[in-house]
């Protein structure tokens, strides 16, 4: 947009030497502010599937001794917890082995 703001000035306002330089200066500025964003942009990678929930609060939903469900962020995990936990109780989840999360009570 700034690019085509000094295109038009250089046309019709700014006289001849300094419309090259005002469009040349909005050239310069218009790459940076892309090449900003796109960094912006590649320094994080994207986070999806399980592997996500590590860390995350569940809670129980069926009792796990040591299988049974948690629900974490709407939906329903099949869960190991090694030590017990009953429905209602927060756990933590420390891992994931396939599909199963392992929990820990909090």
């Amino acid at each position: 947009m700034l690019f085509v703001g000094a295109v038009l000035l250089a046309i019709f306002v700014v006289p001849k030497p300094w419309g090259l330089v005002l469009v040349a200066a909005a050239a310069v500025v218009e790459v940076g502010e892309s090449l900003f964003w796109v960094h912006l942009s590649r320094r994080r990678r994207i986070q999806m599937g399980a592997e996500t929930l590590i860390g995350a609060s569940a809670e129980v939903v069926t009792e796990c001794r040591p299988l049974g469900q948690v629900r974490v962020q709407g939906e329903l995990w099949g869960a190991r917890c090694e030590l017990g936990a009953s429905p209602g109780e927060t756990v933590l989840i420390v891992d994931r082995d396939s599909l199963t999360l392992l929990v820990e009570p909090e």
